[in-house]
């Protein structure tokens, strides 16, 4: 049996009786008993973890489909930080579109730890809506209305880790677990080699399960739904 389908039936398994490897640390849902403490003086100022580099200056383009429409997402790393819990973060721009039409602006929030983990600190977030209107119900910053950080890329993945990437009661609830490691996958970009390949699941929205596809020096290459509605993203290009 492989690493990799070994890592599945594992996530499968716990998915499916509720339970999942964050409980050990996080708790029940209710998020009480996950409370990460951070230092502050732990942290550096670049972040160059091999699987989500974000170097300023940096521009990722991505190409795919959600909502039952084309997206295109840019992603830029910006020469901005935004200090959060004392922690100064990086801050790095996703802009949705289809066909030039602006459908979400969103301001993430990423520091890096001397061991190399990258944290998720936080989101400014806002969707555009057809009938005119916006929706920034998907915002949330550490430390503020009992909002946790989360780890978005640790420093030494291996299967079958899992940890929360994000809390916030009923709004930001974002686990992963390492279920791949090597192999190769093909994108508009080119072919992506040594890949990392995590599955991840919320329960804000229990049942629905996605893959992401890490490259090496890159960062996320692939982003595809598994359950739910069909949705992908693919990388297109990278610059700085």
């Amino acid at each position: 049996m492989t690493r990799t389908l070994l890592a599945a039936l594992t996530f499968a398994a716990l998915a499916g009786t509720g339970a999942a490897v964050w409980v050990a640390t996080a708790g029940s849902s209710s998020g009480a008993t996950y409370e990460p403490v951070l230092d502050p003086a732990n942290f550096v100022s670049t972040i160059d973890n091999p699987y989500y580099p974000l170097p300023v200056g940096r521009t990722l383009v991505y190409d795919g489909s959600r909502d039952g429409q084309t997206q295109t997402d840019t992603i830029k790393v910006l020469d901005q930080t935004k200090v959060i819990e004392g922690i100064t973060a990086r801050v790095v721009s996703d802009i949705a579109t289809h066909d030039g039409t602006l459908l979400e602006k969103t301001f993430d929030w990423f520091a890096q730890d001397k061991d190399g983990n990258v944290w998720y600190l936080g989101e400014d977030t806002t969707a555009y809506l057809k009938n005119g209107k916006t929706d920034t119900s998907g915002s949330w910053e550490a430390g503020v209305n009992d909002a946790e950080p989360g780890l978005i890329m640790e420093a030494s993945p291996q299967i079958p880790d899992g940890y929360r990437q994000e809390y916030l009661a009923g709004e930001a609830e974002d686990t992963a677990w390492i279920s791949g490691q090597g192999g190769s996958v093909k994108v508009p970009y080119g072919v992506v080699r040594n890949v990392l390949t995590t599955l991840e699941a919320t329960q804000v929205e229990p049942g629905i399960y996605d893959q992401k596809i890490y490259g090496p020096g890159l960062g996320i290459v692939v982003e595809q739904s598994l359950t739910g509605p069909t949705e992908y993203a693919k990388l297109v290009s990278v610059s700085g």
